[in-house]
């Protein structure tokens, strides 16, 4: 499999039922929140996700945020839907996603990264043998790094 691909797509995060995850044997959902769970740097999550997080919370499988960005951007929005969170994960790189592993008890093979961009999502869930759900992004790219990644990810979808 190429660690650009991932295990399953879907268009946004509310399509991801308690019993896909399952069904895949994951035991934890480790979300990016930028563009998956709210508009890029917004406080605001999408409508629905606050039900997605407690209805998939409610069925056994924890979610904890995990987030390139810093901690002043993403306490308060994962405070907001009461769910744990990782800031300043490195994205792609492993640490990040191997700390929520680690915090649920869990291996990374029963984890699912879900997000919006293969080079940060896709990419890392890959390199720790995650279960990987990538979801379209649900707003525009307003940063100009973003934009470019999306430009070269044409490439390997």
């Amino acid at each position: 499999m190429s660690i650009f691909k991932p295990s399953y797509r879907f268009v946004n995060i509310l399509e991801i039922t308690p019993e896909n995850l399952k069904n895949a044997g994951v035991k934890a959902a480790l979300v990016d929140a930028d563009n998956t769970l709210a508009l890029h740097g917004s406080q605001e999550p999408f409508p629905g996700v606050p039900e997605w997080i407690r209805k998939t919370v409610g069925s056994g499988i924890p979610v904890i945020i995990i987030s390139n960005n810093s901690k002043e951007r993403i306490k308060p929005f994962a405070s907001r839907l009461g769910v744990p969170y990782i800031e300043k994960s490195a994205k792609p790189l492993p640490n990040g996603f191997l700390r929520a592993c680690k915090k649920f008890g869990i291996k990374p093979r029963e984890a699912a990264v879900i997000g919006d961009q293969i080079f940060t999502d896709v990419v890392g869930g890959n390199l720790i043998g995650a279960k990987v759900f990538l979801t379209a992004p649900l707003g525009p790219d307003t940063d100009k790094f973003i934009k470019a990644k999306r430009r070269l990810e044409k490439y390997v979808r």
